[in-house]
């Protein structure tokens, strides 16, 4: 079937949308790093990233002071730094899979991307999400491609031939397996609530966040929030779960052999990651763009209130960051065994439990309610 003029823009306009959205997701993972050094630095009182400059700019008298100050030039000085430094290959390692191994960390959170919505916008009457792509099984592919990305890990760790990389592989793939069931059971009720009789899609995230319009799910689902949350740092490998590249007994885990862009490839999957993590949770526990518990979102159907979604959705979504990176700061390191008897001997146990109760309680709130 050949495409018609009006085929070929839409297309375009699709394109464009979906570049616009990863550069900003991808803007706001970098500049992620620099929020974990000053917030390291607030917490640890001493001063934070601070000299990174541009002459032509830092010349413009108080604003570019201003933005040497807060950092604002640091990531394109790291980013430089990763992109020119020498890029070495060592003679020992599995090179195919060496250099696949950084680009699969990374290409799994970028698709996963493409299914969340942050905003809503009305047309002809109707509400629709601001996604890349509204599938109805849009939280099936959040989880199922989402869990792809730690096999960047083990393939590097394994692809390395280092003994230290190799244990941080098997502590990857033990990781995911201990945590991704505990998460699964944890989203269940959630999935049960927003498809309960009446309702269609309940993997698809709009409906998710439709079916929290006055009652978000941390407030009546708090257990499977709870465990959500536990999973979600050990997925996405932050302290205190960063057992995959502790470095006080694994140098550096997985990426122990690798530098320069390599290296800032891995790095800056884990940053995109945390940004894609508290949105998840943004979206399925903190009512999505839904404005507060028990009051009605006051959002006009028109270009502002679109706008006031988006915004919405994000200030919850960096609140959620802050609280990732303040945890990082703030709790030690769990050792091994505690990180497999927290994952196999509590939250799995809890998981169920929380999902037999509300398969119970969720029919008889629907009946209640009819």
């Amino acid at each position: 079937m050949l495409l018609t003029d009006n085929m070929w823009l839409q297309l375009l306009l699709d394109l464009v949308f979906a570049g616009v959205v990863l550069g900003v997701i991808m803007g706001i993972a970098g500049y992620t790093v620099l929020a974990e050094r000053k917030v390291a630095s607030w917490i640890q009182e001493r001063p934070g990233s601070n000299r990174a400059s541009i002459p032509f700019i830092v010349a413009i008298p108080v604003i570019g002071r201003f933005l040497q100050r807060i950092g604002f030039f640091q990531l394109i000085a790291d980013g430089a730094k990763f992109l020119f430094k020498e890029e070495p290959t060592p003679r020992h390692t599995h090179r195919f899979y060496y250099v696949l191994a950084p680009m699969l960390a990374l290409i799994p959170p970028v698709i996963v991307i493409s299914v969340l919505p942050f905003g809503v916008w009305w047309y002809e009457g109707q509400v629709r999400p601001l996604a890349i792509a509204n599938v109805d099984i849009g939280l099936l592919l959040v989880l199922a491609i989402g869990s792809l990305g730690l096999y960047g890990s083990v393939l590097g760790g394994w692809a390395s031939n280092n003994k230290f990389s190799y244990m941080g592989a098997i502590r990857a793939g033990a990781q995911l397996i201990s945590y991704e069931l505990a998460m699964g059971l944890a989203v269940l009720p959630v999935v049960i609530w927003a498809a309960m009789p009446g309702t269609t899609g309940g993997l698809n995230m709009m409906s998710i966040v439709e079916s929290q319009g006055t009652l978000w799910n941390v407030i009546w689902q708090p257990v499977a929030a709870l465990v959500f949350l536990v999973a979600l740092f050990a997925e996405t490998g932050r302290l205190p779960f960063d057992m995959v590249e502790s470095e006080t007994d694994l140098v550096s885990g997985p990426s122990t052999e690798y530098g320069a862009f390599k290296f800032g490839l891995f790095y800056f999957a884990e940053y995109i990651n945390l940004v894609i993590g508290s949105a998840l949770f943004t979206l399925l526990f903190l009512g999505g763009w839904n404005f507060l518990p028990f009051v009605p979102a006051p959002w006009p159907e028109n270009f502002f209130g679109s706008v006031c979604t988006v915004v919405w959705f994000t200030l919850k979504t960096f609140g959620m960051i802050f609280f990732f990176l303040w945890m990082r700061w703030t709790l030690p390191r769990f050792r091994y065994d505690q990180v497999m008897r927290i994952g196999w001997g509590m939250l799995v146990p809890l998981a169920v439990v929380n999902l037999i109760a509300y398969a119970l309680i969720i029919p008889l709130v629907d009946k209640f309610l009819k």
